[in-house]
């Protein structure tokens, strides 16, 4: 494509998607923007690709990742562009010389230049020179952390490069392809010219696939009158009953895995009466008083599908109120992540533990000490809301654990209830 066409392209598409908050039918504001529009442009249905949020966004630049100082920042995973006032900055130098061309400082400016294309801009000026030409921005340049930061219409203005923000996969995506120069003029012979050959069309270039998202997200859920049963509870009703749970996913080695904390606290009444001692060992009158169980499971896992589907192994410590020691256990699972980049996700976890143990002192059991021990099941199974363009998301569905005896333990218990909860994505 030649260049003239590629500004008027990338003029089109930057004025379409406000990113110098301009509007797309105003043939005037656009040529006070960009330069003026060709009548083609005009006449050409206005694109709508939506506005970029204010913060800190990716940069696509010919179907890689573009980074500030990628020595450092990439690491640090410091996106390249940002968004002030509806206009979209990116760091002039990464940018530039990605296009081949050359960057000069003399104090407060900055020029940069290629063969047929240059640019000059001041830090806090308004005023620009664009390919011979003065232009007013609508953002002044601006150091961020070390980096100089242009409006993107400086990039598209100088160098006639293709922009277009997706909002559905909230990057800006840049495309530039440098201007074939003319061939050279034949010389005259006095043979008769070949017979020229077909020209081939150009292999249209793949529209570029922008990196899947991780999630990081924590929520909290009130766990409604839970149903108990266990030496204490013949199937009371809980109350005051909660669980907090907190995942991250993250690439290492070019694999995709995700690491997860989970907290579950059931409270739930014992009324007075005889309870199964641990060890066998017959029962004991035990007084009324309010029972709390707690679990904290750690868990890490490795994606084997897609949407966000893991297995893993997890670490279990479980303890009460009740005297009972503590128990620890390693065990393994399946979860399903909910997709919070959609507006409706499920989402749903079981998590085994063959051997939670741990040993009762003759504190608790008089004729011990005992090993106490259960195979505990954990589950969780829900839908996840969330809401449009805020980092907040609604969930609910039901939460619960059971278990069988495994060494000396009084019995099994079950507990289970229907939660509501708010989530923050990160």
């Amino acid at each position: 494509m030649k260049r003239l066409s590629t500004v008027a392209l990338a003029a089109l598409f930057v004025s379409a998607l406000g990113l110098n908050a301009v509007a797309a039918t105003s043939q005037n504001q656009s040529a006070g923007n960009f330069g003026s529009r060709t009548i083609a442009q005009a006449n050409m249905p206005a694109a709508n690709f939506g506005t970029p949020p204010s913060g800190q966004i990716p940069i696509l630049y010919n179907d890689h990742h573009v980074y500030s100082k990628p020595s450092t920042l990439s690491h640090g995973r410091v996106l390249a562009a940002m968004v002030k006032n509806g206009t979209v900055l990116i760091p002039l130098r990464s940018m530039f010389e990605q296009m081949g061309a050359t960057v000069s400082v003399n104090g407060k400016s900055v020029t940069v230049s290629k063969a047929g294309a240059s640019a000059t801009v001041t830090v806090g000026s308004h005023s620009a020179t664009i390919n011979g030409q003065a232009r007013t921005l609508d953002v002044a340049p601006m150091m961020v952390k070390g980096t100089l930061m242009v409006p993107i219409r400086v990039l598209s203005e100088t160098m006639g490069a293709y922009v277009q923000w997706v909002p559905d996969q909230k990057l800006v995506v840049v495309r530039y392809s440098p201007a074939t120069p003319p061939p050279p003029v034949p010389v005259a012979t006095a043979a008769p010219a070949p017979t020229p050959e077909a020209t081939v069309p150009p292999t249209p270039t793949p529209a570029p696939k922008a990196a899947p998202v991780q999630e990081h997200f924590i929520a909290g859920d009130y766990i409604f009158s839970p149903k108990v049963y266990d030496e204490f509870s013949p199937g009371n009703t809980g109350k005051s009953s909660y669980a907090v749970r907190g995942a991250a996913e993250f690439s290492a080695l070019n694999l995709p895995w995700m690491l997860e904390g989970s907290f579950t606290t059931f409270g739930y009444p014992h009324n007075a009466g005889n309870v199964t001692v641990i060890g066998g060992g017959g029962s004991t009158l035990v007084p009324a008083f309010n029972v709390r169980t707690s679990d904290f499971d750690g868990r890490f896992a490795l994606k084997v599908a897609d949407p966000r589907i893991y297995v893993g192994v997890g670490y279990l410590s479980r303890q009460n109120n009740a005297g009972y020691p503590n128990l620890k256990a390693f065990g393994f699972g399946a979860e399903k992540l909910p997709d919070l980049d959609q507006q409706l996700s499920f989402f749903g976890s079981y998590w085994y533990y063959p051997n939670v143990k741990g040993t009762c002192g003759t504190s608790v059991c008089p004729t011990g000490p005992y090993t106490l021990a259960y195979n505990v099941s954990k589950y969780q199974v829900g839908i996840a809301l969330t809401m449009p363009s805020q980092p907040v998301f609604l969930e609910l569905g039901l939460v619960g654990e059971s278990a069988a005896n495994k060494t000396n333990a009084p019995g099994g218990f079950t507990a289970n209830g229907p939660f509501v909860g708010l989530g923050i994505k990160f």
